[in-house]
């Protein structure tokens, strides 16, 4: 009796090895939180190698960010917010939150993870775990700035967004970005300003 050995390459089955993936993601970030999801479960509950997860994905962050359908990863994210000068860091994230947030394509899965967390305990879990270690505290421990600094500033652009595009307040709904850059921005860079 010979026993046949699979060749290395492609697994057999499925064409949409990713979406396997995406889809075991989920139901392990749902299950286990992000902090507590592992690679190498996610690969488990796909019946994949992890190898192949990290050749879909690089990280477990960008793999979150593709299966919630976020517009954005965490590492552009973090890099944006990096780059460039410390006192204009407030203009930077007030600017990139309401850019994300303006484009209707990319409002629309923030805005679905943004309701499901206020409703759902799991996905409150979720999405606290994935701002606070994926984003906030990744930029706060580069810059050196208190947890709490960050998460106020995070919290008053988290009211402006549900503000402008859940509640639809007026005129906040309806105002410039640019004027809502020079109004806010001064606020958010106090909170990071140590």
């Amino acid at each position: 009796m010979s026993t046949i050995k699979r060749r290395p390459g492609r697994r057999p089955g499925s064409a949409d090895t990713r979406g396997e993936i995406l889809a075991a993601a989920r139901k392990v970030f749902a299950e286990k939180g992000f902090d507590k999801a592992t690679v190498r479960g996610i690969a488990r509950e796909a019946k994949v190698d992890p190898a192949l997860v990290h050749h879909y994905f690089d990280t477990k962050e960008g793999m979150f960010a593709a299966a919630m359908r976020l517009p954005i990863t965490p590492d552009l994210v973090v890099s944006v917010l990096l780059d460039g000068p410390r006192e204009e860091l407030g203009r930077r994230l007030v600017t990139m939150m309401l850019t994300v947030t303006g484009d209707p394509e990319t409002r629309e899965p923030m805005i679905a993870l943004v309701r499901s967390a206020m409703t759902h305990e799991q996905s409150r879990v979720l999405f606290r775990e994935f701002i606070t270690n994926a984003l906030l505290y990744r930029v706060a421990d580069h810059l050196g700035i208190p947890h709490l600094r960050i998460e106020a500033a995070f919290s008053q652009m988290f009211g402006v967004i549900v503000a402008r595009h859940v509640l639809r307040l007026e005129p906040m709904a309806s105002a410039e970005p640019e004027e809502l850059v020079e109004l806010l921005a001064p606020t958010i860079q106090r909170y990071l300003t140590l």
